[in-house]
């Protein structure tokens, strides 16, 4: 995650972390469906209009990281080193987010957001935006004058590889199997 820099910032990341924290303890307490913005905002002690002020909706409270999940793939393109290659560093961030998603503590979120079609929807949605997000940084880094079909269609498979890994007995090992068959499909692009 991003670290704010000013007292305000911090103030607001806080509030806006204790607003999630709040949020997911009620949703895994109560069921999802069971919890009103209105008892958020009222357990985390914050008025509805801050609520919204931080979150634009309440399936957005189940995935408070989302911004940084997308802001990281996009760093993986952009900060690598001069002549570290694309895919490796793709799945080096993407073994890393696949580890922070799959771990057990993690299970309960993720029955809770299969059980719901408002999460499932916004988990999708959301997928959508990060896919061309990534392929706007990858197309960026190629100095390609626009996103190409190649740079769409790696950043989706790298963003599908989150959920196919996380699903799987052995997440890392199957990040490493996708990302073998993505690079693969990547080096046939001959971008």
């Amino acid at each position: 995650m991003i670290e704010p820099s000013g007292r305000r910032e911090r103030k607001k990341a806080a509030t806006r972390q204790k607003i999630a924290d709040t949020a997911l303890r009620l949703f895994l307490e109560r069921g999802y469906d069971a919890v009103g913005i209105r008892d958020v905002a009222a357990e985390a002690d914050v008025a509805v209009t801050t609520l919204f002020s931080h979150f634009v909706s309440k399936e957005a409270l189940v995935f408070e990281q989302d911004e940084d999940f997308e802001h990281r793939l996009a760093q993986a393109v952009t900060d690598r080193a001069p002549h570290e290659p694309l895919i490796p560093a793709l799945r080096h961030e993407m073994q890393a987010l696949v580890r922070h998603c799959a771990a057990d503590s993690a299970a309960p979120i993720w029955r809770m957001i299969d059980a719901s079609p408002a999460l499932r929807q916004y988990e999708e949605s959301m997928r959508l935006r990060h896919a061309e997000s990534l392929a706007t940084a990858i197309a960026a880094d190629l100095d390609l004058p626009q996103t190409t079909t190649a740079c769409r269609t790696l950043a989706r498979f790298v963003i599908d590889a989150h959920s196919l890994a996380r699903e799987a007995a052995d997440p890392e090992a199957a990040v490493d199997e996708i990302f073998r068959m993505i690079e693969a499909a990547w080096e046939a692009t001959g971008l």
